[in-house]
């Protein structure tokens, strides 16, 4: 019998290889490679049965669309579309300590009210688990707790006719199969715990929720194929120095993606925050140079965050370059299209980028507000405290529109303010200037046209 040639796996990507490196060739992580147990990969053909024939249905069905269960917790209905749908799987991810535990118990708990709900822990001892419901206040909800991190026994107690209505699996990477010779959390085991876990889900018609660690890139750990099984991502974003949390949804098929709910840290767990924007400014003093309020769309919801800008003289000969919440490489361009299409020599200085709150901003509409901050920050002349901005900087100089402005300014004007610096408005964009309500509304064209605001008296 021939010997089975070793089998080394990428814990990163899931690439195979036939002998070990240091760094993997498809994705190119560093130490990244562990050996795995040979098996057969590919099937070895059809012979021997016969396939059962595949009956086909209308797209028109007679039967009505399963109602969603709702948590209770509206900003985590929100990132789901309007509630959870059953036999949909959710994989949750995030940073260590961010609070994705917490806030699946808090689900949970509020869930057990009119559903069946099952909690089963695979990093934290059952007493463990009831010490965080009896600090969050919810040691008295109707929620089965277990702890357990054999696929074979989840899927035995599972799979049954009294099924629960919500499975929360915390985490994946600690479930086994004994059936791979493998360690938890390697690529195989996460691949065929989640594929046999979303299996039973679907047949059973209860919601899964998936706890899925993260890797120091932030990527949720495991096989890609992971994020392609389940029906909704979900990442929890935030800093652990902030009380804010961001839950984000970069995929979903049964609602919109890019939604988000922000929650707040407290004692008593995860709060809801109903007025995003308010809180973001609460804390922000007007009349300081460096300081700009940019009005931004997350998902569906329009917010407002203060952008702060530092611009200082520097002694090295590379200047510092530090961003936190913003593209790096996107303050870069903003920086090279102000010194080259407006004159100003800011390549010498040390700049720094922070978006207050921790959020973390990926839309272009931001550019007119950084550069806004570092012209303020330059000249330390203030951008008026009652003013929000927003735009797309191009390479040329110009300011281009960006998408629903007049969500932005519906929601400058709710909480007060009264100018908006944005960009020209096309022709065919005529429900701007009716949504702006008392808001006076200032077009650019080009970012010289924004020098004039920060010229010294």
């Amino acid at each position: 019998m021939a010997k089975a040639s070793p089998r080394f796996v990428c814990q990163e990507c899931g690439s195979v290889t036939t002998k070990w490196a240091g760094k993997c060739e498809a994705c190119g992580a560093w130490n990244s490679i562990l050996e795995e147990a040979a098996r057969d990969e590919i099937p070895k053909g059809l012979s021997g049965g016969k396939g059962r024939r595949i009956d086909f249905v209308a797209l028109e069905g007679s039967s009505a669309p399963l109602p969603r269960l709702i948590t209770g917790i509206g900003e985590l209905d929100r990132v789901c579309g309007g509630g959870l749908v059953p036999g949909s799987c959710l994989l949750v991810g995030g940073d260590p300590g961010i609070g994705k535990s917490t806030l699946l118990l808090q689900a949970s708990a509020a869930l057990s009210a009119g559903a069946k709900v099952a909690y089963i822990s695979g990093e934290e001892a059952v007493d463990q688990v009831r010490m965080r419901a009896h600090r969050l206040g919810h040691a008295r909800a109707g929620v089965a707790l277990a702890s357990a991190t054999s696929l074979r026994d989840i899927v035995a107690t599972l799979d049954g006719p009294d099924a629960p209505n919500v499975v929360v699996i915390d985490s994946i990477q600690t479930v086994y199969a004994d059936s791979i010779e493998a360690a938890p959390g390697t690529v195989s085991q996460v691949r065929a715990a989640a594929a046999e876990l979303i299996r039973l889900a679907k047949r059973r018609g209860f919601v899964l929720f998936l706890v899925g660690h993260v890797t120091k890139e932030g990527t949720i750990a495991g096989p890609r194929v992971l994020e392609h099984m389940v029906d909704t991502v979900l990442y929890f974003e935030g800093d652990r120095g902030h009380q804010f949390r961001i839950l984000r949804a970069t995929k979903n098929r049964f609602g919109a993606t890019d939604e988000i709910g922000v929650f707040e840290m407290t004692e008593q767990g995860l709060s809801e925050v109903a007025n995003p924007s308010a809180l973001f400014l609460a804390e922000r003093r007007g009349n300081v140079s460096g300081s700009c309020v940019y009005a931004g769309i997350e998902g569906s919801r329009p917010m407002l965050v203060e952008i702060q800008a530092l611009v200082a003289p520097s002694s090295l000969s590379s200047p510092r370059r530090a961003v936190v919440g913003w593209d790096t490489g996107r303050l870069a361009m903003v920086m090279a299209v102000l010194d080259a299409r407006c004159g100003l020599a800011l390549s010498g200085n040390d700049v720094y980028l922070n978006v207050a709150g921790g959020l973390r901003i990926t839309e272009p509409a931001a550019d007119l507000a950084v550069a806004a901050a570092l012209l303020s920050s330059s000249s330390d002349v203030p951008v008026p405290a009652d003013m929000v901005v927003f735009g797309e900087v191009g390479l040329s100089g110009e300011i281009r529109a960006v998408a629903q402005a007049d969500l932005r300014l519906k929601e400058a004007a709710k909480l007060g303010f009264a100018q908006a610096l944005v960009p020209s408005r096309p022709r065919r964009d005529k429900s701007v200037g009716a949504s702006a309500g008392p808001l006076t509304i200032r077009t650019v064209g080009h970012l010289q046209d924004v020098l004039g605001l920060f010229r010294p008296a």
